[in-house]
C-alpha cells in the first residue's frame, strides 16, 4: 500500500476554514493540510478555464504532500473544476486517490429541510452562473424549485472584518430582498460560499423565522465521516494524530491574522511559493 496521509481542504481563500472547522469538531482524530491560494483569489468571477487550471493544480500539489483525499471546500472550484478533474484528470494522473466538493452534501439534505419545496442559494458570480446547485438538486429532487442569488460583496465584507457592522445591512438586505423577489415560496436558503457563515446572524436579521438558512460546513463534515466509513480503504490511507497544517500562496502573516476571524484560534501558516 502507498504511504498515508493527511486530508487536504482546499480553498481559493479563506472561506474554507469553516468548512474545516466543522470537519475537526466532527473529526478531530484525523490530520488536516489546509491551502488557500490567497495570492489568486478571488475565485469567484473567473472563468470556468482558470478555476480549474488552479484548483487542478492545488490537487497535484496536495498529492505531493502525501494526501490521497482532497476536499474542494470552495463552492466556485466545486461549481466549475470537480467534475472534469474526478472524470478526466484523477484516472489519468491518480486513479486511486479521490477529490470531493461542497455541492452535493449540502443537496442531498435539502429536501428534508424545505417545506414549501422552493430552494433559494446565495453564492458568489461565479457559483450562481455555473448552476451546480440547480443542476444537482435537480438530479436529486427534481420535484424542488431552485433560484439563486449572486452577492459579490459578501466576501469582502467578511475579509475586511465589516459582516458584523452596520454597514453591511444594505448588502445582505439588497440582495435577500432579490431573492425573495424572484420567488416568494423560498423557505430554504442555502449559504453557497463558505464565506457566508460569517454572516449568517445578519442574514437572519432580514428574514422570516420561518426560513431555514443552512449553512454547508456540517453537512460536509457529515458527508465526508459517511464517505470514510464506506470507503475503508480510503480511511487505512489517512494519518490520525489530531494535527492541521496551514498553507498559504500570499503572506503567512496575513493568513494568520484572518484566518483567526473564521477559526477562533490562533494558528502559524506557511508560505508556498508555486502550485504548478
Amino acid at each position: 500500500m502507498s504511504k498515508v496521509g493527511a486530508i487536504g481542504i482546499f480553498d481559493s481563500g479563506y472561506g474554507g476554514l469553516t468548512v474545516l472547522s466543522e470537519i475537526k469538531a466532527l473529526m478531530p482524530e484525523y490530520d488536516y493540510i489546509y491551502l488557500g491560494d490567497n495570492a489568486r483569489t478571488p475565485y469567484g468571477n473567473r472563468s470556468f478555464e482558470v478555476v480549474y487550471e488552479f484548483t487542478l493544480e492545488a490537487v497535484k500539489w496536495f498529492f505531493a504532500q502525501g494526501c490521497h483525499l482532497v476536499i474542494l471546500a470552495c463552492n466556485t472550484a466545486s461549481a466549475k473544476a470537480l467534475r472534469t478533474i474526478q472524470q478526466v484528470d484523477l484516472p489519468k494522473i491518480a486513479p486511486e486517490k479521490r477529490v470531493l466538493g461542497v455541492i452535493r452534501p449540502t443537496t442531498e439534505c435539502v429536501e428534508t429541510l424545505s417545506q414549501t419545496q422552493h430552494i433559494g442559494i446565495l453564492g458568489t458570480e461565479g457559483t450562481i452562473q455555473s448552476k451546480s446547485y440547480e443542476i444537482e438538486i435537480g438530479k436529486l429532487h427534481p420535484q424542488l424549485t431552485v433560484t439563486g442569488e449572486a452577492c459579490p460583496m459578501w466576501v469582502p465584507l467578511v475579509e475586511n472584518k465589516e459582516y458584523n457592522k452596520p454597514g453591511a445591512d444594505y448588502f445582505v438586505q439588497q440582495h435577500l430582498n432579490r431573492l425573495l423577489e424572484k420567488d416568494s415560496k423560498i423557505d430554504t436558503i442555502i449559504l453557497g460560499c463558505t464565506h457566508y457563515p460569517l454572516l449568517i446572524n445578519k442574514i437572519k436579521e432580514f428574514l422570516p423565522e420561518s426560513i431555514n438558512v443552512i449553512s454547508q460546513g456540517k453537512y460536509v463534515a457529515e458527508s465526508l465521516k459517511n464517505y470514510l466509513h464506506r470507503h475503508p480503504e480510503m480511511d487505512k490511507k489517512c494519518t490520525k494524530n489530531g494535527t492541521v497544517k496551514y498553507f498559504t500562496t500570499e503572506s503567512p502573516e496575513k493568513f494568520k491574522q484572518l484566518a483567526s476571524l473564521f477559526l477562533n484560534e490562533e494558528i502559524e501558516a506557511e508560505k508556498v511559493n508555486e502550485l504548478a
